[in-house]
């Protein structure tokens, strides 16, 4: 059976998309810790971190990077974090969020009851600051979706 992940990949669940290569995809969680909190997931169903092989693992990094960017652009942040845990979802993800400090960043901080407009707009954003950034390419054609053309 397909994770969840795999299931908003694939369009079966909704998702709000923020970039897509051949690798992985970024979308929205449905609960952030902070505004814009985005999570890098590989389209290829890895359970977790240490059984990711290090060239998916490199490519992980480098799109957290470029997403982290976008965010501190898009909401002002002085730092972006990635946080990896991977207990509520068996499908390796890596949580990229804007930080404005340590002690915020506990999974028992995230917010379940973000209006869905809310999420829209903070993914918007984050969209546009990869734009902004020389990442329009990256950035799906629709929010809705990883398709890129």
């Amino acid at each position: 059976m397909s994770t969840v992940f795999t299931q908003i990949i694939d369009g079966r669940i909704p998702g709000r998309f923020v970039w897509a290569d051949d690798r992985c995809v970024v979308f929205s969680t449905i609960a952030p810790i902070t505004d814009g909190h985005m999570l890098v997931v590989p389209r290829e169903e890895v359970d977790q971190y240490t059984d990711a092989d290090d060239e998916l693992l490199a490519h992980l990094a480098v799109v957290a990077k470029q997403v982290g960017r976008a965010q501190q652009a898009a909401f002002g942040s002085p730092r972006a974090a990635v946080l990896v845990a991977g207990f509520e979802v068996e499908h390796l993800h890596v949580h990229v969020l804007p930080a404005w400090d340590e002690q915020s960043l506990r999974f028992d901080n995230a917010r379940h009851d973000v209006p869905g407009e809310e999420l829209d707009a903070a993914a918007e954003r984050v969209r546009g600051a990869l734009r902004e950034a020389g990442h329009a390419g990256r950035v799906p054609v629709s929010l809705d979706s990883p398709a890129l053309a």
